[in-house]
């Protein structure tokens, strides 16, 4: 394990985990003085634009970026971690909440229509995720990939997104627990909560929330191995609920109850799979645990792909249980599974099902934090946020620093936003993030640096805007006039024959060397036009907070990340104007390995 070291006089001294100088937050050249940084504020449309067109590569990621957390994460994870973390990650309050809420409103008991399509689209993220953890096993996930093959700058906009998703989300999850927890005991909505005189939305403080945050927050910074452990348990626990309700409503079904099987027609299904699709998400949380896993070339493909094959054929069985046990009309949308065994003359069930999601929310909760803090380590390795949260502690190695930055924020969303306006931000950041990484391995398969020829580089470019263009025209489309087909006559053949063109005209110029995606580049582009699809299913809400959340993205980059990773990133050419005057700071501060890219 590399150690921490400090120089003292003319010996060599461990460093503190626990340290808070200016050189642990900002060492960057740019940030030694307000001189430094005016001149780096000058040179902004400059550093944009090489940071814009540089990239990362596979070595970088892997072998001199995790130095920066001066302790490394222990490698104590096999597939069967994996794919318990997968059931913990991915199974939670929401195939609960979501299947009668959706059937009820959209779908009817066309409902299983809409998990298999949000289930194949979640498959296709997932190969691509599975290629690149499997040659980039580190704890950036989607963001080291996106680093190498599209550079910082849409690395940092779609990471940023899907963190302040995993803050917010963490916090709705944290606030459903309060309220199970509640209908557990069989005491009245909100009685746990704190009232106020606070703003409506805002004044029912939920202490349990953060406490719930706080408790799973440190079982995560304590161990990742016994981390794995208690997932191991909740989550048998939690599939045991899960079996016990597929059965129950199996026995207790009326078939009568699934006519007519499209009461909303094609266009229910497909609101309720852009919908439902989250109570896939947090698989990716799976691909940021490649450094803790000890052969990550098996484990990954069999725990990624492992889980979410049962994950998805659980879902639809409940998906198929629930309308026929129950008329899709008198399901009730906020407790459906246990309105639904009362309608059979099992009353005493709703406490398994509210017990069920409770242990579903604590392994989200687990699995979410861990693989969120993973994410921040990388960022700041990168230094597009200080490094300081890159640090691993030498003991637990585990990131505590990145930890903390998530349950913080997470923690005071929680305490005082409703699960109304949390509801209210859902967006498409997680669509979004997985259909840029369908792009990225193409980019992958199709472009490597210094060796394409210029030419196949922009039939690339032209193609891939074919793909996306009419996948975009396909979703709004549907939007606009779901019954008609007029649209469809353009819009699926140029995506059709823009993949096609992909696989005829470019050769592929890498060959994935363990674990690759099938039939490429065919179902990475099915991957980009149903994550658009579905994108184009949601409402205008969510694109607005995409939006907001981007310019704030960006604000963030131009002051602060877009210096950062330029000075580290050019540290061995650093120009005069930027070299900083006190040498001392310098000769102090500890070596480290750089980039040039």
């Amino acid at each position: 394990m590399m150690g921490s070291m400090g120089v003292v006089g003319e010996e060599v001294q461990p460093r503190s985990y626990w340290r808070w100088s200016k050189q642990d937050f900002l060492p960057e050249e740019s940030f030694q003085s307000w001189s430094t940084y005016r001149t780096a504020l000058s040179q902004t449309g400059y550093r944009f634009k090489n940071r814009l067109i540089s990239r990362s590569d596979d070595n970088n990621e892997i072998g001199e970026l995790p130095k920066r957390s001066e302790n490394d994460m222990k490698r104590c994870l096999t597939w069967w971690d994996l794919i318990w973390f997968g059931f913990g990650s991915v199974i939670g309050a929401g195939i609960f909440v979501l299947t009668g809420q959706e059937t009820h409103d959209h779908a009817g008991p066309a409902i299983v229509l809409s998990y298999v399509a949000s289930g194949v689209s979640a498959m296709l993220s997932v190969f691509c995720y599975t290629e690149f953890s499997v040659e980039v096993p580190v704890a950036g996930g989607a963001f080291a990939y996106l680093r190498i093959e599209l550079g910082d700058f849409i690395a940092f906009i779609t990471a940023g997104n899907i963190l302040l998703e995993g803050f917010v989300g963490s916090a709705a999850v944290a606030r459903s627990w309060t309220s199970y927890f509640t209908s557990l005991l069989n005491r009245p909505s909100n009685s746990l909560r704190i009232h106020t005189n606070l703003t409506e939305g805002y004044n029912l403080l939920d202490p349990i929330a953060v406490a719930v945050l706080t408790i799973a927050a440190t079982i995560a910074m304590i161990s990742t191995r016994k981390t794995s452990y208690l997932n191991w348990i909740a989550s048998i626990v939690n599939n045991v609920v899960i079996l016990f309700v597929i059965i129950a409503a199996f026995i207790h079904a009326n078939p009568s109850n699934m006519k007519p099987f499209f009461p909303f027609g094609a266009k229910g299904v497909f609101q309720a799979a852009a919908i439902v699709y989250f109570a896939y998400g947090g698989f990716d949380n799976i691909a940021t645990m490649a450094e803790e896993t000890k052969n990550p070339s098996r484990d990954i493909p069999i725990g990624l792909i492992g889980s979410m094959s049962i994950i998805t054929v659980v879902y639809c069985l409940m998906a198929v249980a629930l309308p026929m046990m129950q008329k899709y009309t008198d399901i009730d949308t906020n407790a459906a599974y246990s309105v639904a065994f009362q309608s059979v003359g099992m009353t005493w069930a709703k406490y398994l099902v509210a017990l069920g999601a409770l242990k579903g929310m604590t392994t989200v909760l687990l699995v979410g934090t861990l693989g969120q803090a993973r994410y921040i380590t990388h960022i700041a390795r990168a230094h597009m946020i200080p490094p300081w949260f890159a640090l691993v502690h030498p003991k637990t190695g585990t990131p505590i620093n990145a930890t903390l930055l998530i349950v913080i924020p997470s923690g005071c969303i929680a305490l005082f936003s409703s699960l109304n306006v949390l509801a209210g931000l859902l967006s498409v950041s997680t669509l979004f993030i997985f259909m840029m990484m369908a792009v990225a391995l193409l980019v992958r398969r199709y472009y490597v640096r210094e060796i394409t020829p210029q030419q196949h580089l922009l039939k690339l470019v032209i193609f891939l805007l074919i793909i996306i263009a009419s996948s975009i025209g396909t979703s709004a489309y549907w939007g606009l006039n779901p019954n008609g087909w007029v649209g469809y006559v353009m819009t699926v053949p140029l995506w059709f024959f823009g993949t096609l063109a992909m696989a005829v005209f470019l050769p592929q110029q890498r060959s994935p060397k363990v674990w690759g995606v099938p039939l490429v580049p065919w179902l990475p582009s099915l991957s980009i036009a149903t994550n658009i699809f579905l994108m184009g299913s949601l409402g205008h809400k969510a694109f607005e907070r995409f939006g907001i959340c981007t310019v704030v993205m960006l604000i963030y980059y131009v002051f602060f990340g877009l210096h950062a990773t330029y000075d580290m990133a050019h540290k061995q050419d650093q120009p005069e104007s930027l070299k900083v005057d006190d040498s001392n700071i310098r000769d102090k501060a500890e070596p480290r390995n750089h980039s040039t890219v």
